[in-house]
């Protein structure tokens, strides 16, 4: 069996990959590795389950409330709710284990399953490969200890979810936004009422587009991965910004008054700013990955800040925060992480803070966005090639600091290998489009040649 988990828990089709049998049985593994590790002792378990809007994520819920219950932890539902609310609920709760039903920004037909551990934190990798294992146990037929009586766990449900975690999030804001009028693009997905919520609350005049979920139409043509709809709202209601989230909101991305794109890398640097200005950058330090824009990196040494950078993934973002205690991290897709409000990336608190800082400074998004250049950056898939062999290839070696040396301090190559598909992805950022795109099709050729 291949590892169920990638880097942001178990995904894949629903009832055909991630089947209500899978979902059951890895609830009863979670239940019972926790147990092992003394997450329950001296008292009775407790776990928050939460989903994103999907139609397969009513089954899969019943699934993993019939696992957590026939293992004796009891379930507290909280509904359709954001990721970082199911995470912030299983903190603010004091409960053992949170869940969260959700593909984020996949299409409607997949879906997935995220545990948390106490605090709302993901579990470590270690916690994970027992729960598969103990899963692979269960399902080949080892026997295990069930409760009975008072001893299974009992389901209720929490209603009181939304508004708790709308008030944490109104609780973190410096500043009201009155005056502001915003979009909002909930892509169908687990924040159409909290987003709109939270801002209405905080005093914007909010429009909202993709805030009608009926269980199908999660990321349809919307969100965060598909921001032509957000822009043409932003200039047909003279807008001063819009912001756009993914089916599970750990994500934000916006667009500015004129409608332009402002990526997670530019979310993260005007952040970065205003934390400075209040004094809560720990170190003056900001957290990326390899792949933010080099604009970035090089607006961050203007300003005088320091760039931590880890691998893709803002599982890796958060290690590294958590690690060295620094407070702000993000990745260019729009995950953004605040540590001291949030275990996980928060696209509604990310929009919120983007958004007060826009009626703190008085200037627009655009202007605040400005702080950093994005150089024109080509990224090229190379399929069918022995992904395994990029980093030991002396001839693609060669091209690449060849490619390195043309580009000078003005441009940058990065090579890695996907780690989900067979193929190598190729990016090439430079100060001038033609030069990234020439130089990224030539090292896709020699991908090809090399590793063919």
């Amino acid at each position: 069996m291949g590892r169920l988990f990638g880097t942001d828990g178990v995904r894949g089709v629903a009832n055909a990959d991630l089947t209500a049998e899978l979902a059951l049985g890895l609830s009863v593994a979670a239940a019972h590795v926790l147990g092992e590790a003394g997450t329950f002792e001296g008292h009775r378990p407790v776990a928050v389950v939460g989903r994103d809007p999907r139609a397969s994520g009513e089954f899969l819920e019943a699934a993993v409330v019939a696992g957590l219950a026939s293992a004796g932890v009891d379930v507290q539902l909280v509904g359709v709710l954001p990721t970082p609310a199911v995470a912030h609920l299983t903190g603010a709760l004091g409960a053992d284990l949170g869940v969260m039903l959700s593909a984020s920004h996949n299409a409607m037909p997949d879906n997935g399953i995220k545990f948390f551990a106490r605090g709302g934190h993901k579990l470590a990798d270690e916690l994970e490969d027992r729960i598969e294992s103990v899963y692979e146990e269960h399902r080949t037929g080892a026997p295990w200890q069930r409760p009975t009586g008072a001893g299974v766990g009992r389901v209720r449900t929490y209603d009181q979810g939304l508004d708790q975690y709308v008030a944490h999030l109104l609780g973190v804001l410096p500043n009201r936004l009155d005056g502001l009028k915003i979009v909002l693009d909930e892509a169908h997905g687990a924040a159409a009422r909290v987003s709109p919520e939270a801002f209405a609350r905080a005093g914007a005049e909010i429009i909202t587009i993709g805030a009608k979920p009926d269980g199908l139409n999660i990321n349809d043509g919307c969100g965060s991965t598909h921001l032509d709809l957000l822009k043409a709202a932003v200039v047909e209601h003279g807008a001063d910004f819009g912001v756009a989230h993914d089916g599970d909101a750990d994500r934000c991305l916006a667009v500015d008054h004129t409608g332009a794109e402002v990526d997670g890398d530019q979310i993260l640097a005007v952040l970065a700013l205003a934390m400075r200005e209040h004094g809560t950058l720990r170190e003056n330090t900001v957290v990326a990955t390899v792949m933010s824009n080099l604009g970035f990196k090089l607006a961050m040494e203007r300003e005088g800040l320091s760039l931590v950078q880890t691998a893709v993934g803002d599982r890796y973002v958060l290690e590294a925060m958590k690690e060295r205690g620094y407070a702000l991290g993000g990745e260019q897709s729009g995950h953004v992480i605040v540590l001291d409000h949030a275990t996980t990336g928060d696209g509604t608190l990310t929009g919120l803070l983007l958004a007060a800082r826009v009626a703190e400074t008085g200037r627009s998004l655009a202007e605040l966005a400005g702080v950093m250049e994005r150089l024109p950056q080509v990224l090229i898939n190379v399929p069918d090639v022995d992904k395994s062999r990029v980093t030991t290839s002396a001839e693609l070696s060669n091209a690449v600091a060849e490619a390195e040396r043309e580009l000078g301090a003005t441009g940058r190559v990065l090579l890695r290998s996907s780690g989900t598909e067979p193929l190598v992805r190729v990016m090439v950022e430079a100060a001038d489009i033609e030069q990234a795109r020439s130089v990224a099709e030539r090292l896709a050729d020699v991908v090809k040649s090399a590793l063919g």
